[in-house]
C-alpha cells in the first residue's frame, strides 16, 4: 500500500500469533538485469526493484535462537541475485512467479507477494510493474 506522500510501500498485515504465521519481507531490493520484450531490453539491464512478503510457518525449534530454524531472507535475496546476471526474461509477470516458486522451494512459506518494479521504464512515472500473491499448493 503506497503512501500517499512517497513511494513506500508498507508491510502487509501477515503476522498471526494464533495461527503461528510469522511475516518474512524484503523491502526495496534494487537488481540490474535483462527484463523486457524490446529489442533495447534485451540489450542493455535495467534497474527493477523487489519487495517480498512471505507468511511463513513458525517452528517449535526458534526457540533455539539457530539460523536453519527459520526462513532466511538473506538467501531469498540472494537466491533472486542470483536469477539474473546474463540471463534475460521477457516479462516481469515471469520474473515475479519464478521468485515465488523459489520461495515456495521451503516448506515452511504458506504463501508469498511478490511486487516487480521497473524503475526506468518511463521518464514520467517513478516505476510501473507487477504485484503477485500466490498460496502454498496443498
Amino acid at each position: 500500500m503506497p503512501d500517499s506522500n512517497n513511494n513506500v510501500v508498507h508491510a502487509f498485515r501477515i503476522a498471526d500469533a494464533e495461527l503461528a504465521v510469522r511475516h518474512v519481507f524484503i523491502r526495496d531490493l534494487i537488481v540490474t538485469g535483462l527484463v523486457g520484450v524490446y529489442r533495447h531490453e534485451k540489450l542493455n539491464a535495467q534497474r527493477i526493484r523487489i519487495n517480498v512478503d512471505l507468511a511463513v510457518k513458525e517452528t517449535p525449534g526458534i526457540a533455539k535462537d539457530r539460523l536453519v530454524d527459520v526462513v532466511s531472507y538473506e538467501d531469498v535475496a540472494n537466491g533472486i541475485r542470483n536469477m539474473f546476471g546474463n540471463r534475460h526474461v521477457n516479462l516481469v509477470e515471469t520474473l515475479a512467479e519464478n521468485i515465488s516458486d523459489m520461495c515456495f522451494k521451503d516448506k515452511r512459506v504458506l504463501s508469498a507477494r511478490v511486487r516487480i518494479e521497473k524503475l526506468d521504464v518511463f521518464e514520467d512515472a517513478a516505476s510501473a510493474g507487477v504485484e503477485i500473491e500466490r498460496f502454498r499448493a496443498e
